[in-house]
Parts: C-alpha cells; structure tokens; sequence
C-alpha cells in the first residue's frame, strides 16, 4: 500500500466523489452538489489523480464504476456518515440514557435544592442515576477536577472564574437559630445581647471566619464562638440542647427547624446582609451537554 500524506489530500473532494459513484454522471452529481458541470468535472479529474484510478469509466450505456471505484463507494458512504454524525449535535433521550449525574453539595443545600431532582429522573429517566457528594470540599476544585459536573453552592470561586458557569436558583435571607427555651428566646436581638451568648460556625471548610465574624470586626466587635461544624445537619442537634446561636441562611434554618424545639429570630440590624444567592455552577467542558443541559432545565423546573 503506497504511503499517503492526508495533508496534501482535499478532503471535501471525497462528498463530490461519493456522488459521483452514486449517480455515476457528472451532471446528476453537480445537481445533486448544486455545483457546476465543469467544477464537478475538475474535481473527478483531481480525484483521478488523487485514487490513480480513472474511478468512472465510460461503457456503451454511460458510465460505470471501475473496479477500485466500486470497492470505495460502499467504505465512502460509511465513512461520511460517519463523519456527519461526528459533526451532528448529540441526542439526549432520558426516557433510554443511562448516565450518571454528579453533584456536590453540602448536605441540606442539596436536600433543599437537589432531592426535588430524584422524582424528576425516576418518572422521566428511570435508568439514570444521581451520585451525590456532600464531604467538606472545595466545590470548585471538583468541577475542575471533573469529579462532578455540577456544584451548588452560595460561595463563589476565588480563581478560575471563566471555567465555570452558573444558576441563580435560590435567594435567602438571614436569621438567628436558637432552642425554643434560650434565654433570648423572649427577646429582641440587639448587637449586644447577640453578642452575650455564645456562638455555633457551620464552614464547609473548616478554616478562616465566617461572614459574620468579618462584619463584627468591621464593626470592632468579636463574639465567643465555642462549636465548629463542617454540615448543617448537626448543627440543629447542637442548637437545640445547648445554649448556642447559629446565624444561618434562613432557607437552611427553616429545613433543620422542623420538629424540633428550635426558633428563627431577625438577626440584628447591624448584621443584616444582602439577600445569599444559592447557585448551580457547571464547568465550561459540560455547557453544552445534552444531559447537563437536560439536568438543568429538569432543576429548574423543580425547585
């Protein structure tokens, strides 16, 4: 087999060249191309040189394929559909996809915002599955990582901001959570009093001060702060017997407060924030996913 350099080779000649095999006329094949007789001609000529082989082959009815032209057309046509197919945007059908979805989150951001999920692909895509993460982690080292493909989380990146892309799915306010029986449980919160009882931190990372310890020492001030956690979940099961406040979003605090003898206060005016934007982000890589796109369309439908 001589040594072919497809460097050198034009490519698009090989659409004209599988009409030409197809109709076996030059004319049908410039129709076909919407091209004229002699470019179509100039190109058989070029694919002549190109196979050296003559590819059509004049007989007494017309033209006909020589013998190397009717070993190609059948490879030919296989190999373009192929190749319309690489190019061809992909189908996602959820009803036979069987991928699997990867998310992370800490644990009452993704029951708050992901579970909704779950109903959606076990009526609309049955034999997909829905792995969830929820460990303290960075939640953009594993989009980058390509871990998993979609993170939520009010936090924004800190580098790296063109990789991702993100959802605002949810906005939340601020309270106070403490047991039902605290001894400020009667009363407004001032900065003073807020600042008298001692403090629980929920820090996925479980380094640095939490936003509320910034704005204190903004304000010169620093509260006692006696419990770190790295979930949310836990930090109802502190609240509730003992004495410690938590300042959470309150789209969280009222998920853990159920059932339990915990109540919500208005922080104090002085830490009053801008509402927290709660966000599904995504890697560039995934944008256009079909199932990516799918998953979160399906998101925002549920939450």
């Amino acid at each position: 087999m001589r040594e072919v350099n497809l460097r050198s080779v034009d490519l698009n000649l090989l659409v004209v060249l599988q009409q030409l095999l197809e109709t076996r006329h030059v004319t049908r094949a410039s129709e076909r191309l919407n091209m004229s007789q002699p470019a179509v001609s100039r190109a058989l000529q070029r694919l002549r040189d190109t196979f050296d082989d003559p590819l059509l082959v004049r007989t007494a009815q017309g033209y006909d394929l020589s013998a190397r032209g009717a070993d190609i057309l059948p490879r030919l046509q296989k190999l373009i559909s192929g190749m319309e197919q690489l190019i061809a945007e992909p189908q996602f059908n959820p009803a036979e996809a069987e991928d699997v979805v990867r998310v992370y989150g800490l644990d009452l951001e993704v029951a708050c915002f992901v579970s909704p999920l779950m109903k959606v692909l076990r009526s609309q895509a049955p034999k997909m599955r829905l792995e969830v993460r929820t460990e303290p982690r960075n939640h953009f080292e594993l989009l980058e990582k390509g871990e998993v493909q979609f993170s939520l989380t009010g936090m924004e990146p800190q580098a790296g901001e063109g990789q991702y892309r993100r959802l605002l799915i949810a906005q939340s306010g601020v309270v106070c959570m403490m047991a039902a029986d605290h001894p400020l449980a009667s009363e407004e919160l001032t900065l003073d009093n807020y600042l008298s009882a001692s403090h629980g931190l929920v820090s996925m990372t479980g380094q640095g001060p939490g936003h509320v310890d910034e704005r204190l020492a903004q304000l010169g001030r620093k509260r006692h702060l006696a419990l770190r956690l790295s979930n949310f979940m836990t930090a109802a099961d502190f609240c509730e017997t003992s004495d410690l406040l938590f300042y959470l979003p309150q789209i969280v605090a009222q998920r853990i407060a159920l059932g339990r003898n915990i109540i919500l206060k208005p922080v104090p005016d002085e830490l009053r924030s801008a509402p927290i934007n709660f966000y599904l982000y995504w890697h560039e890589r995934h944008h256009r996913d079909p199932m990516c796109r799918w998953i979160r369309q399906r998101i925002l439908q549920v939450i």
